[in-house]
This record gives structure tokens, sequence and C-alpha cells, in this order.
């Protein structure tokens, strides 16, 4: 508790206390769970004492259903502990996440057995029984408060017959538990105030209590009370199954922030605290910026506070600027400055014009495609209305060459590069029918597996029709099937059409003993240099740039020719975050010189060192030349150095930006960090507590993660 003594705190003192409290926060999560490879989110650890159990409604021991997951949901939400600080503007913090204690993910009767070998056999992540990665409407509640959605489920059950009960009983019973939370924490407020002896923080914590009491069942009405719905549906969507998508927070905010500074209500230095105490609350994915369905930028005084916000917090979030041609250059400068000056990897920019012209190819107008905004680590989505299952369906590229490699060898009498590829076309187009076969499944059965209770809440339709969102209660269904490890396999062939073909130094023989012995003996090291330092993807016209074209193009062709045998459509990219790992975990030494298991390459990106000179420039055409083209993302991840930033460097980063998106390219996530503290902090960690980096789509905490991953981060940032 502060003293009695401080009194009138400003809003910045607020913050830098608070911030405090994060830090030590996040040393208590470290302490008690160990290394988190993910996003920060905004928990915080429950009372060591605190014990919930939950309930169980099949013989596995875990849980499935509309019934199931309400169940728990209000069993967790009646004792969840609650948490005020009397410092925050707005009130609560989530504690436990509900689908982290399921014995079992997937309904034993569903059975798709004769999927697995596939999965298996190609490196699939096959996205069955994965939740949310989709993105809801928040103005559905906003408009509504939580009474009006109650109502709003009473009414349409009963518009629908008794067959649709189950589902709608589910919905009521999330609404009223959570309800529950909110007035606990109401109550705690006025407990709190009454033994307060800060006058200051006595009237917050009066406020607060206020303010929640009137949220139980009202819409929000001023701009902290906005921010407060948004914190408890995060919350509460982050409890039920971790969630994660967000919206466009300046638009968002902004006709409340406008009605209440011209009523003389509300200040910007009172704006900006409360939104800094939003994304302290939960560090979710928003977007800022980018282009309003009719083309006008959506930039507005609420864009310029949300990055100020940000900047004062100087914590981890997940903030995503949408870079188009009539974007606000103050405020695109201001974010890259931001960039720069705090290093905690925010903002990451999105590019409009090759996600718009993208999504168009898919057979949508130029209206809805501005409205699929980026709320995810590389998911795209039109807010309660599409569910995409972003960044969860992955094809790992080098293992498919894996296969096609060994199949050859074992059978062709006279091995080819042409050969080796027309193997694995046949190949990965075999994964995609097995990606798409198992989407189908997923979206048959997983309203009976973890049906979407908070997130039908704000999307149109789920809550009309009776129906969750997983199963044909929104309107678009356009799955994502990511690529991984582009560059590994495009080097790998690049490596193998010049050693062997172009320079005949090397023969298919030689080669496939070095990678079956994983490159051992003085041999075995000598090619390995040969074929690491082939000509590679990123050095600019070289074998590596055409082979990673060749195969982005293939996987986009296969993705695209057909639609699901359900007929829903699939939508590529290229991505891997953290699956870097593992991915590489199941793969043999590999052509372009990685040994072993070793990880893949990551997301669209050129593998670190594939040039001397290490040009970002180089790098930005690269990856704009491979892009999918159809609407959703393949990143570039850039590390910069902070000397960059003298005498005004960020605004060559800002034209890097721009160009990057003029080229076509659809996301940059971007590292500004000092090598020599990277290093320091990798052989200590909790010597730097606050140092975040962005590990790819999301930023975190470096002293949260694990050892390897920690030097994965840092191999890939020495290296460029």
């Amino acid at each position: 508790m502060i003293r009695a003594s401080i009194q009138n705190l400003t809003y910045r003192q607020r913050l830098q206390l608070i911030r405090e409290k994060k830090l030590q926060q996040t040393r208590d999560k470290i302490a008690r769970y160990g290394p988190m490879d993910e996003d920060d989110y905004g928990t915080v650890c429950p009372p060591a004492d605190f014990h919930w159990e939950p309930i169980a409604n099949h013989p596995c021991g875990s849980w499935f259903g509309a019934i199931g997951w309400a169940a728990n949901f209000k069993s967790l939400m009646d004792v969840q502990p609650v948490y005020v600080d009397p410092l925050e503007g707005i009130a609560g913090r989530w504690m436990v996440t509900i689908s982290h204690h399921r014995k079992v993910g997937w309904k034993p009767e569903f059975d798709f057995s004769h999927l697995k070998p596939y999965h298996a056999l190609y490196g699939i992540s096959s996205g069955i029984g994965a939740d949310t990665h989709f993105t809801p409407d928040y103005r559905i509640g906003l408009q509504l408060g939580w009474a009006g959605l109650l109502s709003k489920v009473r009414q349409c059950r009963a518009a629908h017959g008794p067959d649709k009960a189950v589902f709608y009983q589910a919905e009521e019973d999330v609404i009223l538990a959570l309800q529950t939370w909110i007035r606990r924490t109401a109550e705690t407020c006025r407990q709190m105030a009454d033994t307060e002896v800060n006058p200051q923080l006595r009237e917050n914590l009066c406020q607060l209590a206020a303010m929640n009491d009137s949220l139980v069942d009202n819409p929000p009405r001023t701009f902290r009370e906005a921010c407060q719905w948004i914190a408890w549906f995060n919350m509460a969507s982050r409890t039920y199954n971790r969630d994660g998508a967000g919206g466009q927070l300046d638009e968002l905010l902004r006709p409340y922030y406008e009605r209440d500074t011209a009523a003389g209500t509300l200040s910007d230095d009172e704006a900006v605290f409360y939104i800094a105490c939003l994304l302290l609350n939960d560090p979710h994915y928003y977007q800022l910026a980018g282009p309003a369905p009719e083309g006008h930028d959506l930039t507005s005084r609420v864009s310029f506070l949300v990055l100020e916000a940000a900047h004062l917090l100087d914590s981890s979030n997940n903030l995503t600027v949408r870079v188009h041609d009539r974007i606000n250059q103050e405020f695109f400068l201001k974010s890259v400055q931001y960039l720069f000056e705090d290093r905690n990897g925010w903002p990451r920019y999105a590019g409009d014009k090759g996600l718009v012209e993208g999504f168009m190819r898919n057979g949508y107008s130029v209206e809805l495609a501005r409205e699929r905004i980026a709320t995810g680590c590389h998911w795209m989505a039109i807010p309660g209305r599409e569910y995409p299952l972003n960044d969860i369906v992955k094809i790992n590229t080098a293992k498919v060459f894996e296969v096609a490699f060994q199949e050859m060898i074992s059978q062709a009498p006279s091995p080819s590069t042409a050969d080796l590829f027309a193997r694995f076309e046949s190949h990965l187009r075999k994964a995609v029918e097995v990606v798409a076969e198992g989407l189908d499944f997923h979206l048959a059965h997983q309203k009976d597996n973890q049906p979407e209770l908070l997130l039908n809440l704000l999307c149109h339709g789920p809550i009309e029709k009776g129906r969750d969102a997983s199963d044909g209660g929104v309107e678009f269904y356009n799955m994502c099937v990511d690529g991984s490890a582009l560059a590994t396999t495009a080097d790998s062939f690049a490596a193998l059409e010049q050693r062997i073909e172009r320079e005949k130094v090397l023969t298919w023989p030689q080669i496939a003993a070095c990678l079956a012995s994983d490159y051992a003996g003085p041999e075995g090291n000598r090619i390995q240099l040969m074929m690491k330092h082939s000509e590679k993807y990123g050095q600019g016209g070289s074998l590596g740039d055409a082979w990673a074209l060749k195969i982005s193009q293939l996987l986009t062709h296969l993705v695209t020719e057909k639609p699901t045998p359900a007929g829903r459509k699939m939508i590529p990219g290229w991505f891997s975050w953290s699956a870097t790992i593992g991915m590489g975990r199941i793969i043999g030494a590999t052509p372009n010189g990685r040994r072993a298991t070793a990880p893949i390459s990551h997301g669209a990106n050129p593998d670190p060192g594939f040039r001397k000179d290490a040009a970002p420039t180089a790098m930005a055409k690269a990856i704009a030349a491979i892009q999918c083209g159809r609407g959703n993302t393949c990143p570039m991840q850039l590390e910069i150095d902070p000397s960059l930033c003298r005498d005004g460097g960020y605004r060559n980063l800002a034209s890097l930006i721009q160009t990057h998106f003029d080229l076509g390219g659809t996301l940059m996530n971007i590292n500004v960090i000092d090598k020599d503290k990277l290093l320091a902090a990798n052989k200590d960690p909790q010597a730097y507590p606050d140092l975040v980096v962005r590990v790819t789509g999301f930023t975190a905490y470096f002293a949260a993660l694990s050892p390897g991953f920690r030097q994965l981060v840092v191999d890939r940032i020495i290296a460029e």
C-alpha cells in the first residue's frame, strides 16, 4: 500500500509504480511456473493457497461441449481471486486459464487416426481441436453491455426450438458467471476503500467500485468505462481459452474520447493513463491506423494517445500499425521513433497494399479487405465475421523435402533437382489435401469439443443462429494454411543445384551419405561448409531466391486451387513462430548445411547470415518477392542495431518499412537491440528483468524465455 504521506501522485508517477510492480509480478511468474516461451500476457500469480478443481464430464477426466465448458467457467468465476491495485485506473487481472487444465484436448470419440500418419510424415500441425485465432467485434459488447448481451441470448433462445437450448443455456451461464466476477471485484474495491488511508487512492477505489457496479449491467458510458469493459472481456476470454485477438483499438475508443473531451470530463493525461492500464492488464493484439472501408485514414488523436501510453508504460505489448498510402505521416514516424527509443520490439507494422490486394484475389471487395485487420501473431481477420483459424495450421516444408529426397535417392537411377522438385510437389499436394480434410473434420466437431462461448458473444451470427463460430455461426470461413521452413527448403534445393548440377564438385551419393551421417567426419565437415555457403535465399538474384519464389508459388497454387472437400476456402501464408525449434527436431540434416534436429528457418525470413553485408534492403526485397498474395501474411523479422537511430536514423527505417510494403510485403516484426546487452542478458537473464524482445509475432520479457529459446533469439539477432 502507498503510504498515507504520499499525496497527489501524478499519472506518470502512478504508471512508474505500476510498471515496477509489473516487473516483480513477472519475476514471480518465472519463479513459480518456469520459462514461458509465449506472450507475456497480463496474468498474475494466484495466492499460494488457491486451488480450483475442474469439473470433468467424460470418463477420460476432461470436459467437452457447451455445458462442460460453461460449468467450468462458472465454477472458476465463483472462486477466482479478485485483483485490485489502488494505483490502477481499471480493476481486475486474470490468473487461471481453464483450457490449460484439460487432461485431454480432443474428445476421444472424434477419431482422426487415419490422418495422423500423414501429420507425422509431413510435419503437419493440423489445427484439429485448436481454439480462438479469430477476432471478435468489440463494438457489439460496448453497445450492449453484459445485460444487453444476456437479453440478446434470451431473446434468440425464445425464437429457436428446444434443439438449441443447450447452446443458449451455456451462453447465458458464462455471462452470469462473468457478472458475478465483476460484482465481487466491485465489492472488493469498496472494502479496500473503507480501509485506505491515502485520500487519492481511496477516491480511486470508490470510482472503481462505482464504475464496475454499473458495468455489471450497463454498457460503458465513458472513456474509462470503455477501457474497463474491454479489459473484462479480455480477461474472461483469456481465462476461458486464452483468446488473444484484439481489434482496432483507436477506433473502439475514439467515440468515448470525443464525447468525454467535448464535455470537459477527460484530459489527455487521464486518457493516456487509462489506455496504459488497459495495455498493462493484458498485452492483447491491437491495430492502430490503417484505412476505413471507404479508404480514408483512421489515424485520430486517440491513435497518438495509444502510442504515448505504450511509451510511458515501457513494457511488453503487441500494437500493430497498419501502413497505407494515406497514413498520417506524423503518426507513422512517431511510432518508428518509439520503436527506437524504447527498444521493446513494438510496434510492428502491417502492409495494407499487399494485404488488401491479396485478400481481394479471393473474391472479396476492397471494402471488406480493408476491414480485415491485424489482430494476432500474424493473424488477419474480419472482426466478428470471419473464422480463419489463423496461425494454427502449418506444413513443415523441410519435412516434405526430406520425404521427397529420401524417396528419390532410394528409387531414381539418375537423381536431379527436377526429379526432386516433382516429388516434392507431389508430397506437398498430399499434405495440403490432408490439411483440407483435417480442417473439415475440425469444423464438424469443434462445437462438441471446445465451443467458443466467449467469442461467440462478440460475433455477428452465432447468437442469432444458435450456432458456434466454429460451426457455421459466422459469415466467412477462410482457413489459414501456413508453410514453414521456406529458407531451409529453398537453400537446400539451391545448394544441390549449385554444387552437384552446375559446378559438378559433388555427387548425389556423396550428399546422401553426408545427410545420413549428419555431416560426420572431416569429409562431412568439408561438404557441410560447401553446402552452407552456396547461393542463399535473400542474397538477390541467387539460386536461393529463385527456389524460394518457386516453392512459395507452388504452396500458393496447391492451397488455393480448390477448396476443402466441404467447400471452405483456404488461404496460404508463411510462418512458424516459436515452432521453429520443435519443427526442426523431427528433421535430419538438410542439404543447406543444417545439422540434424537443428531449428528450421524462421517464417518467411532468409536464414541468418544470408549476406555478408546483412543489408536489410536485400531481405526486404526478397521477402516481398515470395509473398503468397492472398491476404495472409508472410512476415519479415528484422533486427536493427540501436546505433542506426543516431541523427534521425529512424527515418531510414521508416523508409525501409514503406518500401517493403510498396513492394507487396505484409508484416514486419522489428527488434532494436544492443548486441552486448543481449549477450549479457543471455548469461544472466535476471540481471535484465525489463529487457523486452520481439520474439516474432509477439513480444516477451527475455528473462521469461527458456534457455533454448533465448539462444535461438540471440543467434538470430547476432547473425543479423
